[in-house]
């Protein structure tokens, strides 16, 4: 399909969502907009250890922007090897109506996870 053909198909069924399904559609859009590829590591920083740089939890927080927020504090990981945990949590969320603090509390576990897994192999 081309992309003009896709732009129709998707204008359509948008016109045809309430507006709480749009707001879920257009809030895993841009998820899967965040997916962005991790610029390839240069041999020289492979064994620097880069630490995270928090950013405060605002206290109302979407999905999508805590996935954002994590991915800034801890800029060293690799997000295609997150994909897998990120996808079926943000799933988890829109598809079966988990809440999202919940949601965000598992993120901010996983991500932290991902990050002690880092630095144990950077002190190989």
């Amino acid at each position: 399909m081309s992309l003009a053909e896709d732009k129709k198909k998707l204008a359509h069924i948008v016109s045809s969502l309430s507006e709480s399904q749009r707001a879920t559609l257009l809030e895993f859009a841009e998820f899967l907009l965040s997916r962005t590829p991790v610029p390839a590591s240069r041999p020289d920083q492979d064994k620097t250890l880069q630490k995270p740089e928090p950013i405060p939890r605002p206290e109302q927080e979407t999905v999508i922007n805590a996935i954002k927020r994590l991915s800034k504090t801890y800029t060293m990981l690799d997000k295609a090897k997150l994909l897998n945990h990120t996808s079926s949590l943000m799933s988890q969320h829109i598809m079966q109506g988990r809440a999202a603090a919940e949601v965000i509390d598992e993120l901010e576990k996983v991500f932290a996870e991902y990050y002690q897994a880092y630095v144990e192999t950077i002190q190989e």
